[in-house]
């Protein structure tokens, strides 16, 4: 005989399928506006996690790539890079 199956307090859900109804995460998808994005990502960035952000193409050659994806440091810059400690004159 083999060994029985843990319960109880061990379970652990495999994931397989969605807890929530579709269509309410698509609304609450939907009712996030650009600018609150754009401040998640800007927050994420100050938190030094270099979320991803799409912007237009900077070569205009590229007809078939409108938008591309870069890394907000290669973006914005260091996060850390504008931080200076005070220094006091006493």
């Amino acid at each position: 005989m083999g060994k029985k199956k843990a319960s109880g307090k061990h379970y652990v859900s495999n994931g397989e399928r969605p807890n929530v109804n579709r269509s309410t995460v698509k609304s609450v998808r939907r009712d996030i506006t650009r600018l609150e994005r754009l401040d998640n990502i800007m927050k994420a960035w100050r938190r030094l996690e270099n979320p991803w952000i799409t912007i237009p193409n900077p070569n205009t050659k590229e007809t078939n790539k409108r938008h591309i994806r870069v890394r907000t440091n290669d973006l914005f810059g260091d996060p850390k890079r504008d931080f200076r400690m005070a220094v006091s004159t006493t």
